[in-house]
């Protein structure tokens, strides 16, 4: 046992204290943090964080750009099939996994209009609408590689920021490398992701893309329907792939939607449509902050 009189054990004593968990501070206690008790405290957080920094920035509202991760850019594409084409030549036609890589490429540099579409309208939005001294209609996209990365891009190459909104996924999503540095967010909970996807939104555009996009357009569509946000300009780009995606048209016709829902979007292909549709909606100028 300790001699609680000895200067030496005292001293001891004490820095065990201070050295223990129970003794952090709160906000200094990762493991207390990451605990299940401290979910609403986390999730606090990641509501307050970006909002607070988009404050710092002078955000006054955003153009949202959702699409595919998977599109890639013409460059990428075409060097993509050029691989292929060299692969078929060495080992034929006949070969499965060479024609199947040919398809593939083929498919890919089809599917990378979408991508320069992207990233002209990134570019378009961004010189068209942002102003000096004000942040109006800034681009903000998942932050990611594909269409966010092209809208991203196009912001960049403007010389205009954007911003991006990353998450944690099971295999990392790095962000990509045209975000604005200081509006970079990352995310653990989709809920709050969404909410500040929304929270500035003045439009939203969709390019082709899988279950997230879809997740997202449709989360938009039934807050503007039942009217928990304002109505804004939702533009779905490429109108032959929202038409075999979703039928709206069935949709009225089955009395599961009014005519008036399928009233709240539009479907254009090309990225000065995308801007004649906000344009007109906006009265040609950004909205009051």
């Amino acid at each position: 046992m300790a001699d609680p009189t000895d200067p030496t054990q005292l001293e001891a004593m004490q820095q065990a204290i201070m050295q223990g968990a129970a003794y952090r501070l709160a906000q200094d206690d990762a493991e207390f943090l990451a605990s299940d008790e401290s979910r609403p405290l986390r999730m606090q957080l990641e509501l307050l964080k970006p909002e607070h920094d988009l404050r710092e920035q002078g955000i006054a509202s955003t153009v949202v750009v959702f699409g595919s991760a998977r599109v890639v850019s013409a460059n990428l594409a075409q060097a993509a099939l050029a691989e292929a084409e060299a692969r078929v030549a060495r080992r034929g036609a006949t070969d499965p996994a060479s024609a199947t890589q040919l398809a593939t490429a083929r498919h890919q540099l089809e599917q990378s209009r979408y991508y320069e579409e992207a990233r002209r309208l990134g570019n378009l939005v961004s010189s068209r609408f942002q102003q000096e001294g004000r942040r109006d209609f800034v681009v903000v996209t998942g932050g990611g590689p594909g269409i966010m990365e092209a809208a991203n891009r196009g912001a960049h190459e403007a010389g205009a920021r954007s911003i991006g909104l990353n998450i944690i996924l099971p295999h990392e999503q790095r962000p990509n490398p045209y975000i604005s540095p200081e509006l970079a967010f990352r995310f653990h909970y989709f809920a709050l992701r969404k909410m500040h996807f929304l929270m500035r939104a003045r439009a939203l555009v969709a390019f082709p893309g899988g279950f997230g996009t879809l997740d997202e357009l449709f989360d938009v569509l039934t807050l503007v329907q039942t009217g928990k946000m304002p109505r804004i300009p939702i533009v779905l780009v490429g109108s032959e792939f929202w038409r075999r995606v979703i039928d709206f048209d069935y949709l009225v016709e089955e009395g599961y939607i009014s005519a008036a829902d399928a009233d709240l979007f539009t479907r254009v292909d090309k990225a000065e449509e995308v801007i004649d549709v906000l344009s007109a909606f906006h009265a040609g100028k950004p909205p009051d902050a």
